[in-house]
């Protein structure tokens, strides 16, 4: 039985405006975090459409396209814990705001991306629980540090994150377009997201810590590319 995604935004929306409590807010988080990873997702958005139908698409081609589409699905994941945390561990109200409006994009990405792969016969990571605490712990730690950090993590992450999401337009199969449609709109998002951390204040990361990020990314997406 599939169940609805609630993001940050949709925790903040529960309590009707009534500030929530410390317990409430660890109650709301862990639920984002069980619904994040075991539940079915329904994206606001509907599902970007290639302007032609797919080609022929062989079984290495299916393959492939789920291999790449399980990874994305991996990075939305830990999307949603790293902007959950964070809107968790700011005090300012409009920094919360923003990290919600993000996330709620985020929560398309990851119903795009469950549907492509339904829709391929793939399969999400089995290690999703493991990547979400991970992010989780990141996305505290960024939230923590202030503001102006935590805005900057999110401007390096996005970069990234828009990086990896061209290359993967390199790598689909030719016919694949409907994942590429998917593909370019999430990278066209990532990038927004990446502009609006800029315009709020973030500051760039220490070249180390860049480094770290692209270290602990290139991990995640080799291993969720076949497990």
């Amino acid at each position: 039985m599939s169940h609805p995604s609630f993001s940050a935004a949709d925790h903040a929306a529960l309590d009707g405006g009534r500030h929530l409590s410390p317990v409430d807010r660890l109650l709301v988080t862990f639920d984002s975090a069980m619904r994040t990873v075991f539940a079915s997702h329904a994206a606001a958005r509907p599902m970007p459409q290639a302007e032609q139908p797919d080609g022929a698409l062989s079984e290495a081609d299916k393959r492939l396209s789920s291999a790449l589409m399980r990874v994305n699905h991996v990075g939305e994941v830990c999307a949603q814990a790293l902007y959950t945390a964070q809107a968790l561990g700011t005090r300012d109200a409009a920094m919360r705001g923003r990290l919600e409006a993000a996330a709620r994009e985020e929560t398309d990405h990851l119903a795009w991306t469950e549907e492509r792969l339904r829709e391929l016969g793939g399969r999400t990571s089995v290690l999703n629980p493991l990547w979400y605490a991970g992010a989780f712990g990141l996305g505290l730690l960024a939230g923590r540090a202030g503001d102006k950090i935590s805005l900057g993590f999110i401007m390096e992450t996005e970069r990234q994150v828009g990086e990896h999401l061209d290359s993967h337009l390199e790598r689909l199969p030719v016919g694949d377009l409907r994942s590429r449609a998917v593909v370019a709109q999430m990278s066209e998002d990532e990038a927004q997201h990446a502009d609006m951390a800029h315009a709020a204040g973030g500051t760039e990361l220490p070249a180390p810590v860049r480094g770290l990020m692209r270290a602990a990314a290139k991990v995640m997406t080799t291993t969720a590319h076949y497990v």
